[in-house]
C-alpha cells in the first residue's frame, strides 16, 4: 500500500504537467491566430495602399464604400485594387487549407495540388483551350477557365479510380500524382508546339498566373467554394488528429478512413481546380502556409487548419504586393514570384524541422 500511495503523487503531478504543457500550447497557438489575423489585416490594407494611385489610408477605406472624396478613388479602389486583393486572399486561403488536409489524408509533408497534378491537369486544359479551340485569343476568358477546370478535374477522377478500384495507398498516391503531372506537362508541352506566336503566348501569359482578370461574380463563387471546404475540413479536425497517430488508431476510433480519404481528395482537387481555373497556375502556397503554421501549432488540426487558410492567403496577398510593387509601374507575373520566393522558404523550413528532431 505504502508503493502504491507513493506512486499517486508522482502520477499526479506528471499529469498536472501534461496538462500545463497542453494549455501552454493552446494558449501559444491562439495568440499565433490572432498574429495571422492581424497580419493578413495590415496586408490587405498595405496592398489597398500601394500603387501608383497613392492615397491616404482613411480616404481608400472610405472608397471601399464608394464615399471617397474623390471619384477616381472610389473607381481605383472598387474595380482595381479591391477585387485584386480579394482573389489574392480567397486564392491563398484555399491554396493553404487544401494543402494542409493533402498533407494529412496523406501523410504526405510534400502533398500539395501542385504535386498531385491538378495544376498541371489545369494547364493543358488551358492549353487545349488556348491552342484548339482558339478560346484565349478569341477574347473568351470563360472558355479557358473551364477547360482548366475540367483538365484539374480529370486528374481528380484518376486519383479517385486509384484510391477506390485499385485500392492504392495514400503514399503512392503522391507517386501516382508525380507520373500525372509529367503525362500533363508533356502533353501540354505538344499543344505548343503546333502553337502559332499569338497562341502561344497567350498561353504564356495564362501559366505566369494572374491575379487582376477576376470579376465579382468570380470571386464570390470562388470565396463561397472556399468557404464551405474551410467548414467541412474544420468539421472534421479531429479525423486528422486521429489519422496522425496511425490507420489503426483512426480505424479503432470509429473512422472510415478510406471513405475520409477519397471524399477529402476529392474536395481538395476540387477546390484547388477552381482557384486555379480562374487565376492561373501558382505554385509553393500550398506546400509552405501548413508548414510554416505547423513549426509553432505542431500537428493540432483545431489550429492547423484556420492558420493554414490564413498565412496561405497571407502569402499570396504579400507576394502580389511584392510583383506590384518591386517595379512599378510593371507588374510581375504572380507565379514566378510565388515559386521564387516559395523554393528557398520551404527548404528553410526543412533544415530548421531537421534541426528540431536532431
Amino acid at each position: 500500500m505504502a508503493m502504491n500511495s507513493d506512486r499517486l503523487p508522482l502520477e499526479n503531478k506528471k499529469t498536472q504537467n501534461v496538462d500545463s504543457l497542453y494549455l501552454k500550447n493552446q494558449r501559444k497557438s491562439r495568440i499565433f491566430l490572432v498574429m495571422l489575423v492581424v497580419i493578413l489585416l495590415l496586408s490587405m490594407v498595405l496592398s489597398l495602399w500601394a500603387g501608383s494611385y497613392e492615397t491616404p489610408v482613411a480616404e481608400l477605406i472610405r472608397g471601399i464604400f464608394g464615399k471617397a472624396s474623390d471619384e477616381k478613388i472610389n473607381i481605383v479602389v472598387r474595380n482595381v485594387r479591391l477585387p485584386r486583393i480579394c482573389t489574392a486572399v480567397a486564392a491563398g486561403a484555399g491554396l493553404g487549407v487544401t494543402g494542409c488536409i493533402l498533407q494529412a489524408i496523406l501523410n504526405n509533408p510534400l502533398a500539395s495540388s501542385s504535386t498531385l497534378g491538378v495544376s498541371q491537369g489545369a494547364g493543358f486544359g488551358a492549353a487545349f483551350a488556348i491552342i484548339v479551340l482558339g478560346a484565349g485569343t478569341s477574347g473568351s476568358g470563360i472558355g479557358v477557365s473551364l477547360c482548366a477546370f475540367i483538365g484539374s478535374m480529370a486528374v481528380a477522377a484518376v486519383i479517385f479510380a486509384l484510391s477506390k478500384f485499385k485500392q492504392v495507398s495514400a503514399e503512392s498516391i503522391v507517386l501516382a500524382g508525380v507520373a500525372i503531372s509529367s503525362m500533363f506537362t508533356g502533353a501540354t508541352t505538344l499543344l505548343q508546339y503546333f502553337a502559332d506566336e499569338v497562341e502561344l503566348a497567350t498561353l504564356v501569359f495564362w501559366t505566369f498566373g494572374d491575379l487582376g482578370s477576376t470579376d465579382w461574380g468570380e470571386i464570390r463563387f470562388m470565396s463561397v467554394i472556399v468557404l464551405a471546404a474551410f467548414l467541412y475540413f474544420l468539421f472534421h479536425r479531429w479525423d486528422y488528429n486521429a489519422l496522425q497517430s496511425g490507420t489503426e488508431t483512426a480505424v479503432s476510433l470509429g473512422i472510415r478512413v478510406r471513405s475520409l480519404i477519397i471524399i477529402n481528395m476529392l474536395l481538395c482537387c476540387f477546390t484547388a481546380s477552381t482557384i486555379v481555373s480562374y487565376i492561373g497556375l501558382i505554385n509553393f502556397i500550398g506546400l509552405v502556409a501548413p508548414h510554416m503554421v505547423r513549426m509553432v501549432v505542431g500537428n493540432n488540426h483545431v489550429y492547423l487548419i484556420p492558420g493554414s487558410l490564413l498565412a496561405g492567403a497571407s502569402l499570396l496577398l504579400l507576394g502580389d504586393l511584392l510583383a506590384r510593387t518591386v517595379i512599378s509601374p510593371v507588374i510581375l507575373p504572380i507565379g514566378a514570384i510565388t515559386s521564387f520566393l516559395g523554393a528557398p522558404l520551404f527548404l528553410y523550413l526543412l533544415f530548421q524541422g531537421g534541426k528540431r528532431k536532431c
